[in-house]
């Protein structure tokens, strides 16, 4: 009896410790300073997951990032400085909309450029065939009929 209750304590040791690390307690001042974290860490990409924002990644990386975020909005940055500081240190990939550079202009003008050259081929090719379809005009016959008599 007694290695049955041994078991089912190891057990319920075993299956409940993962949920002692799946909360995350932080001691905010105020309720904005809240609310700026929670915009912010929703807003900052993971630099180590694939597409994941802080909020919602487990990386060590990003539980660090997350305490570095409320460190500085505890010590009165703003949230322009609390992106700064990041951007600093990880670059345009931390940020999910890049600022506008020169290193980034074609990122951002990119698909605007090749729909424009779409759209431009497209209509030289609608203007081929269109004038493919009309055939030779009768002056165009007349000069053709006057090289060919030669």
């Amino acid at each position: 009896m007694k290695g049955r209750w041994v078991l089912a304590g190891c057990l319920f040791w075993v299956l409940s410790a993962p949920s002692l690390g799946a909360i995350e307690a932080q001691a905010f001042p105020d309720e904005t300073i809240k609310a700026r974290y929670y915009d912010l860490i929703a807003s900052l990409r993971c630099p180590q997951c694939l597409n994941t924002n802080l909020a919602g990644s487990d990386a060590m990386i990003a539980q660090n990032l997350r305490a570095t975020v409320l460190r500085l909005l505890v010590e009165g940055k703003s949230d322009a400085e609390v992106e700064q500081f990041m951007f600093e240190r990880y670059g345009d990939f931390i940020l999910y909309e890049p600022r506008w550079t020169a290193k980034t202009w074609l990122l951002w003008l990119g698909p605007l450029g090749l729909a424009l050259v779409g759209l431009s081929v497209w209509w030289s090719m609608g203007a081929s065939s269109r004038k493919a379809r009309h055939g030779l005009s009768e002056s165009d016959r007349a000069n053709l009929k006057q090289l060919m008599d030669r």
